[in-house]
């Protein structure tokens, strides 16, 4: 078996006669259908994102990334492989050979032969009859499946909103559109946009050809053609020309003998994207869209008398706030569809979802830093579960809860009799993430002792548990978290440089729920519908102004502490939750702290104001119960220990009581 060369790898590609050679030196090569893999393929046996390619010391291995259909290496199916010279890897109806090209059809030769270079696959005649060939051997299936699915979901499904994205959706699907868009024809004139996706799922920017769309609403037909830049009906159309438009499937929805809307897809990077029979698809789709459309206005209308019963009953506020909140959380859910459980759609949100889209993809180490109460360890979840090691141990350990001695035996595990009362061995968590992820919560209260152990880990990629001779090899992905500043811990000696750097490779910072305030309403409303179903309660409305409250409130202890909050109120409200029913720290006078300034005049900086407002909390939290440690740190959303350590920074030990 011949290696590859592990500083550039050389694949030939054979698909339907035509035939490729493409040279990668990058550390991956990632492989599918859609137009952003490394190396796309025009074939709908193809998934999306099917399989990559990753150098790993001097090798070359194949991980398949669940492909449909599966990947194939000498006809044998298989999910990770090392790849050899003269490997051929089955994809589809691709065949990819590994360090030069082969002939279609034939397995390569022990030696990895090569034959002469083929014709490009880039060539645009060839893409366009790949890409028909490769639909046209799919699509009665497909196409029966996704008509089944709508019908099904247009008989159960009573929200609009949702019909109209999965119409979409699958004409994106089945079409390999590049990107697609439902728009209705308003009756002043232009276009309203309804749904709009990219093949990835994402929101595209709204630019279409509006020139086409006249046509189609002009003449009430469908508009198709496979490379608007050569058609001469549209090459000189200043869209196509701006938009470099090539395949371009545009339908009318017509309802009553009138067209209101369009449903229009185009792939601005490939040519014949779309062929005939994709009409008869789409128009299929158009009529299916169209009843979705009627049945958004029948809901609409009932909103709407819902909404004048509401002001008759004096609550046309609440039930309009409602709605508003709904809508929000929608477009909020859109943004984060590919993070579940984490709600937000601020701008530091989608900030950091933006963050965690680019580190998931890399396996090296996390550090997230963010204030008690954020959500660090769904955030350590999430990286795992959407990273290459899903399916594999998330082990999480809080480095603050253990003395030293006690957390070393939980990370590196034991020997039997390596100490009093170890009767029998035990794996460290390290040894029990192996392959997997390991969470280190409060990192920074690693004694220097356990820092230095925990660094040769990191470093070596093996420990030695406690009273034991052996030496346990470990892969294991370290996510860390603090509360703290470890950059300045490293600066005043309290935290190693090395292990600091080597934990930190890749830094996320969890916005406090201060800096996200428009989240609180999606949060609320998420918790509501948790709590309730969890308890079998009926869900309780919200008085007009206890939104406001919570809005303003800065909560010091972050989403854990609206989460308890919320669950008071599921416990101990009625119907409505009224302004009584909130902990006494949201009924004080709200101060915003970015106008707060000290006794002296002066503007505070951030870590002034900070404290400030959260020795005010802490304080309301203390007088509300009676000076009472535990349940003041319960209303705050902080464990107890946490609330004893800001008492003692803050000096309000006074303050609590001495009995519990």
């Amino acid at each position: 078996m011949t290696a590859l060369d592990p500083q550039e790898i050389v694949l030939a590609v054979a698909l339907d006669g035509a035939r490729s050679e493409h040279r990668f030196r990058g550390p991956f090569v990632r492989i599918g259908r859609a137009p952003d893999n490394d190396l796309p393929l025009a074939d709908r046996g193809v998934s999306r994102y099917h399989c990559r390619l990753e150098r790993e010391g001097e090798s070359w291995v194949l991980v398949d990334l669940g492909s449909q259909n599966g990947t194939l290496v000498g006809g044998e199916r298989v999910a990770r492989r090392e790849l050899a010279r003269g490997d051929v890897i089955q994809i589809g109806r691709a065949r990819v050979s590994c360090g030069g090209a082969v002939a279609p059809g034939k397995e390569p030769s022990a030696a990895g032969g090569r034959s002469p270079r083929a014709k490009p696959l880039d060539d645009t005649a060839t893409g366009i009859a790949l890409a028909t060939e490769s639909r046209s051997a799919v699509r009665p299936s497909q196409g029966l499946h996704a008509l089944v699915r709508i019908n099904k979901a247009l008989a159960s499904q009573l929200e609009p909103r949702a019909l109209l994205e999965l119409i979409v959706d699958s004409a994106l699907e089945l079409t390999g559109g590049e990107r697609a868009f439902l728009v209705l024809a308003r009756e002043s004139g232009g276009w309203s946009f309804e749904v709009a996706r990219n093949f990835a799922g994402e929101m595209p920017e709204a630019k279409f050809s509006e020139t086409i769309a006249e046509q189609v609403r002009s003449t009430r037909r469908s508009v198709l053609t496979l490379n608007a830049q050569d058609d001469q009906r549209f090459s000189s159309l200043a869209s196509v020309v701006d938009l470099r438009l090539r395949s371009v499937l545009c339908t009318p929805l017509e309802l009553d003998g009138e067209v209101v809307g369009l449903l229009y897809l185009d792939n601005r990077l490939q040519a014949g994207a779309f062929a005939e029979q994709d009409v008869e698809l789409l128009e299929s789709l158009a009529a299916q869209a169209a009843v979705a459309l009627r049945n958004a206005r029948l809901v609409a209308e009932l909103r709407q008398a819902n909404a004048r019963l509401a002001e008759r009953a004096d609550r046309s506020e609440a039930r309009l706030t409602g709605v508003e909140r709904e809508l929000r959380f929608s477009r909020g859910d859109v943004v984060a569809r590919r993070f579940p459980g984490i709600v937000g759609e601020a701008p530091a949100m989608l900030e950091l979802f933006r963050t965690l889209e680019r580190i998931v993809t890399s396996d090296y180490p996390v550090l997230i830093h963010g204030e008690s109460g954020t959500g660090k360890e769904l955030i350590a979840r999430s990286i795992h579960a959407r990273g290459s090691r899903t399916g594999k141990a998330f082990v999480s350990e809080n480095c603050a809860a253990l003395p030293d001695d006690l957390l070393e035996s939980e990370l590196f595990g034991h020997a039997k009799g390596a100490f009093t009362g170890a009767h029998r061995a035990k794996r460290g968590l390290l040894e029990l993430a192996d392959g997997g992820t390991l969470f280190l919560d409060e990192v920074s209260e690693m004694s220097s002792q356990m820092q230095k152990k925990l660094l040769r880990v990191l470093q070596e990629g093996e420990l030695r548990p406690l009273g034991a001779d052996r030496i346990v090899r470990v892969d294991v992905r370290i996510v860390s978290a603090s509360n703290r500043d470890l950059e300045e811990m490293v600066r005043s000696g309290e935290f190693r440089e090395d292990l600091f750097y080597r934990l930190r490779v890749l830094p996320v910072r969890v916005p406090p729920l201060r800096e996200r305030r428009s989240d609180v309403p999606l949060l609320v409303d998420c918790f509501l519908e948790t709590f309730c179903r969890e308890s079998g309660r009926a869900r309780p409305r919200l008085a007009p102004d206890v939104l406001q409250r919570c809005e303003s409130y800065a909560w010091p202890g972050n989403v854990r502490q609206l989460q308890n909050e919320v669950r008071k109120w599921v416990v101990l409200a009625g119907a409505v939750v009224e302004l009584e029913h909130l902990s006494p720290a949201l009924l004080e006078e709200q101060v915003d702290e970015g106008d707060e300034v000290p006794a002296g005049g002066e503007a505070q900086d951030l870590p002034a104001r900070v404290a400030a407002l959260e020795m005010r909390a802490i304080r309301a939290a203390l007088r509300a119960h009676g000076g009472n440690k535990s349940r003041a740190a319960q209303e705050l959303g902080i464990s107890r220990f946490a609330l004893q350590r800001k008492l003692e920074k803050l000096g309000l030990e006074a303050e609590a009581s001495a009995e519990e």
